[in-house]
């Protein structure tokens, strides 16, 4: 097989740049235009919320056997797939005439989303097989990754305020048919010769039902508490369901999920990193950007781009520091700065109050925030994803795409719980009977929320310091290629 580097390669990372953005912006890009969605749907209170749900639910949910699929079906192959289902289906969004046939698009945007995420990311990890090459194609790839939401914010914001709500859909079009021509003309898949992955069905039905179980129990959670009788059930009927597909990876010769990736201490503790600082990300995502509009007063498209900050702060820490300084100092030495960083910048944040200055509290939070995330994610990335078998590739990348949104779903359920009681409390404590007093609450409610998302980024930290022990040029990724992967068992690239 030959292994020599693809001149377009570069040409190959945009395109799958453009697929993870696509699939990172629908996470946030339709919450600005939520209300305008719900007023002309005639969408009810408590339905609006499955309006994100369903594209959560069915991404969280289907993310292993979208990873999976790409190692048996080929990578590049599932990712046209899925760019092209995903632009259907937004587009299908897009031209919805009731709440049904959005919630179906949304759903069908989750599905296509599970399958085109792991292949991009799996893309990149076996195409880039040079470390200091793979170390700046990550670190583009972090930067998308961490800084994708909070564009979604901004591109929301606009075409939500200029144009129309449905745009946040149907932008997904062009991008996903640039996507492809990018895939068609710049990637290649690196397939093993006489190697042949099959399907494991048993693994599939357990995991995906297990997964939309714990997914949809998370969700519910931020609606009914976490004592109601519904997720109470969906989280026991999760654990079951996980129990039973360990049960049977063990037993299974073509493991959907090999379980011998999940014994090495430096991807458990790159994974863990990873869904602890979720809770930190989207708590800042949540509850500023209820601050900005709902006590600043800020317009749709001046709360997107009052985020700016910390996507530029993102792409400093991921492509200017640590795509930089990864082969030579190690994932260690950069994940626990960035995670302290980034838990110092939450702190910050959790000073503001009704009225507070934008460039004073708010600004240096957010750039120091994303630089601290910038330098996380990048080597996280790395190591989650390092020193694997091509013909795991995929579902290794899917790993850590469900680790992201589980963590995600755990940190919107949990903090929005603590700041509806913060708040409450501080009514009962204080009495509100003005907008101002109200104001007051809901901040406080904000911040205190913001505290437990400082924690977990700190826990992050801790874990990083125990767990992730990659010396700088340990051969713990090589970047090996499908074809260099062939001959090694299953245990092969498991070195640090």
């Amino acid at each position: 097989m030959d292994t020599t580097p693809d001149p377009r390669r570069w040409w190959g990372l945009a395109a799958i740049g453009l697929a993870q953005l696509m699939v990172v912006l629908d996470m946030t890009i339709v919450n600005i235009a939520l209300p305008t969605a719900q007023a002309d749907l005639n969408i009810s209170d408590a339905d609006r919320q499955w309006v994100i749900t369903a594209y959560t639910l069915a991404f969280g949910g289907l993310l292993l056997l979208g990873g999976r699929l790409g190692d048996v079906v080929g990578r590049k192959r599932i990712l046209i797939i899925g760019l092209s289902g995903f632009a259907l289906a937004s587009a299908f969004g897009g031209f919805s005439q009731t709440f049904t046939m959005l919630i179906v698009a949304r759903a069908l945007q989750g599905v296509f989303a599970a399958m085109l995420a792991p292949a991009a990311l799996s893309m990149l990890n076996v195409t880039f097989t040079e470390p200091k090459e793979r170390a700046r194609a990550l670190g583009v790839y972090g930067a998308i990754a961490g800084g994708g939401a909070a564009l979604g914010l901004m591109l929301g914001g606009a075409l939500t305020e200029y144009v129309d709500w449905r745009w946040t859909l149907t932008v997904n079009v062009p991008i996903a048919a640039i996507a492809i021509v990018g895939t068609v003309l710049f990637l290649r898949d690196h397939g093993i010769p006489g190697v042949h992955t099959r399907l494991d069905i048993p693994g599939a039905i357990l995991a995906s039902g297990g997964l939309l179980a714990i997914v949809y129990g998370l969700s519910e959670a931020e609606q009914n508490g976490w004592g109601s009788t519904l997720v109470l059930s969906m989280f026991a009927l999760g654990a079951a369901l996980m129990t039973a597909f360990v049960l049977v990876e063990q037993r299974t010769p073509h493991a959907m999920l090999p379980l011998h990736l999940l014994r090495e201490r430096n991807r458990i503790g790159a994974l863990s990193a990873v869904a602890l600082t979720q809770i930190g990300m989207f708590g800042v995502f949540l509850f500023l950007t209820y601050y900005l509009q709902g006590v600043q007063g800020y317009s749709p498209v001046r709360t997107g781009f009052a985020f700016l900050p910390m996507v530029l702060g993102m792409m400093t820490g991921a492509v200017g520091i640590s795509a930089r300084l990864l082969p030579r100092v190690g994932p260690r030495r950069l994940m626990i700065p960035g995670l302290l960083i980034g838990a110092s910048a939450l702190a910050f944040l959790t000073q503001i109050e009704v009225g507070s200055s934008y460039w004073l509290h708010v600004f240096p939070g957010l750039i120091a925030l994303g630089l601290g995330m910038g330098m996380t994610f990048m080597p996280s990335m790395a190591t989650a994803t390092g020193g694997v078998r091509g013909t795991d590739a995929g579902v290794v990348s899917a790993t850590l795409n469900t680790t992201q949104q589980v963590g995600g779903s755990i940190g919107i359920a949990l903090l929005n719980t603590v700041a509806s009681t913060a708040t409450a409390n501080w009514i009962a404590d204080h009495g509100a009977a003005t907008p101002a007093e109200m104001a007051q609450a809901a901040v406080h409610g904000f911040t205190t929320a913001m505290w437990i998302s400082v924690g977990a980024v700190l826990l992050a930290a801790v874990v990083a310091a125990v767990l992730v022990t990659i010396r700088p040029g340990a051969p713990t990724h090589t970047g090996a290629t499908d074809g260099q992967a062939a001959g090694e068992t299953s245990h092969a690239g498991m070195h640090a």
